[in-house]
């Protein structure tokens, strides 16, 4: 039997129960309105924004909360074009109250500010799902909150934060994954739910380590090549695809160490869906570098990649090289 059967059957069976989460005004948080929380919450603002049972929040800062405070947020997706306007939009979580689920959506490298910031709004029935990039939040979430309710999850999606307050998703996919952990089913069928109904492309997976790893070998390889070379990722299969493919490789040596099963035909995968991508994308990290910010992601996928090879006895040359380089740029500046 399929393992949606086994939950719809769980569910004519616990209807009762379904029907609470129902009729009950759940609170969404978005916690970082990037090009990530800006595209999903937008879409979740924009379908609920009348509704007496979902209440959607966004958690913002800066310019860019001023500008979703006064106009709400403009969301651009090729030639669909919308403004969300969440319930609250605030810098201060003790504004929002407790949460039924938190969408994060931060960088990685403001993972721990953003869980300390957001614990106003977390008791023991809140539901975290970390949208981050790397394959460590769910672990770094519980050592700050021990005992809280973390889902794993990930997405695949183009966007960025164009102008504060608007949001452009560029990309070809926008799919997110979440997974069951030890959580009571109905309260996820709802979310998934909610989700979809919103326009989301959302999946409550039992396979989700494995989605989870799959999109890591993904990211980790083509944000560390991509900020290596400089390049947007047409110009790096144009020039560099031999380097791509043995960061890749390197990756996936890593997830076979640590037991996670992936697609046989990955490498092959990650190749044609970036041939996909328009010429000119990249990767946030490499956007990042670019602007020569003081934070990025290179400790949460390009070091982590290194440190898992050494751990595992693994050699990660490919990895190593683009990580010392990228570390003696983030130290020249």
């Amino acid at each position: 039997m399929k393992p949606k059967t086994l939950i719809y059957l769980y569910l004519y069976f616990n209807y009762k129960t379904f029907r609470t989460v129902l009729t009950k005004n759940n609170k969404i948080v978005i916690a970082g309105i990037g090009g990530v929380g800006g595209y999903f919450g937008g879409l979740l603002a924009k379908q609920y924004e009348n509704s007496n049972d979902v209440e959607i929040c966004f958690l913002a800062r800066g310019q860019h909360l001023n500008k979703i405070t006064e106009n709400g947020l403009k969301v651009i997706h090729g030639q669909n074009v919308f403004i969300a306007k969440p319930a609250i939009a605030t810098d201060k979580a003790d504004k929002i109250g407790i949460a039924d689920y938190i969408l994060i959506c931060t960088k990685s490298y403001d993972l721990d500010g953003t869980i300390g910031q957001l614990k106003p709004c977390i008791n023991e029935n809140t539901i975290l799902i970390p949208l981050l990039n790397g394959v460590e939040s769910v672990e770094r979430i519980k050592k700050i909150l021990p005992g809280t309710t973390v889902l794993d999850a990930c997405v695949y999606i183009v966007s960025s934060v164009k102008e504060a307050g608007v949001i452009e998703n560029s990309g070809i996919n926008q799919k997110l994954f979440f997974g069951p952990g030890s959580v009571n089913i109905d309260r996820l069928l709802w979310l998934e739910k909610i989700m979809l109904d919103a326009g989301i492309d959302a999946t409550l997976s039992d396979s989700i380590s494995t989605i989870v790893w799959e999109k890591f070998i993904f990211i980790a390889s083509i944000a560390t090549a991509t900020s290596y070379f400089n390049c947007s990722i047409g110009k790096l299969l144009e020039e560099n695809e031999e380097t791509l493919v043995q960061l890749i490789e390197e990756v996936k040596l890593i997830a076979v160490a640590k037991g996670i099963s992936f697609n046989p035909d990955l490498t092959s995968y990650i190749l044609n869906y970036n041939k996909l991508l328009p010429y000119d994308s990249t990767s946030s990290m490499h956007r990042d570098f670019r602007s020569l910010k003081q934070k990025t992601e290179v400790e949460t996928l390009t070091a982590y990649v290194v440190r898992a090879g050494e751990k595992y006895g693994i050699e990660t040359p490919a990895f190593t090289k683009a990580y010392n380089s990228l570390i003696n740029l983030k130290e020249n500046h």
